[in-house]
């Protein structure tokens, strides 16, 4: 979904925030200058700085960017999925918006409101059921953000049930 919505370019800076194992960052990372990718799992990143292909244009950073932020801005932060992981999405975009000088992107992806089935009741670390996009663009407002367009909505299954997941992107203001 990011892909074809964000006009990539040769000299952006990214932020790929809640990396995981680099998935989003080896299909971007062609098309940019550098990423630098964020997760809070040291074992994710481990398996991110483990891939050749990406130690050109990744730099890997283990750490929670709300609580001690990277020095630096950047032309997009994107992620996938790892919203509904941070409790906070208020200071969530809060703090994306302080890591953005005025013009540059946010797009992110995440699942649209459910009733809690997504992820199993035992599953630590999982704070939402998706996201209400109303919700989501008041909190994105605040935050100095324009422009906001929640795109295509993509449809899976998971255990026999449908999800429906979102993309938002967004101009800092």
């Amino acid at each position: 979904m990011i892909l074809s919505e964000i006009p990539f370019h040769g000299q952006m800076h990214v932020m790929d925030f809640g990396a995981g194992t680099g998935l989003l960052s080896s299909h971007v990372a062609p098309m940019v200058q550098k990423i630098t990718a964020v997760d809070i799992s040291e074992a994710m990143i481990e398996q991110l700085n483990a891939k050749p292909e990406l130690r050109t244009k990744v730099s890997a950073v283990c750490q929670d960017i709300m609580t001690t932020p990277i020095n630096g801005k950047f032309d997009l932060i994107m992620s996938a999925f790892a919203m509904h992981h941070v409790e906070d999405t208020n200071k969530l975009i809060k703090t994306f918006a302080e890591h953005l000088d005025a013009g540059s992107r946010i797009a992110l992806v995440d699942i649209d409101e459910e009733e809690g089935s997504f992820h199993s009741e035992d599953n630590l670390g999982v704070f939402h059921c998706g996201f209400d996009r109303d919700d989501l663009n008041t909190i994105l407002k605040m935050h100095s953000f324009e422009h906001i367009e929640f795109l295509k909505t993509h449809f899976f299954k998971l255990d026999e049930k449908e999800y429906s997941a979102f993309l938002v992107t967004a101009l800092k203001a």
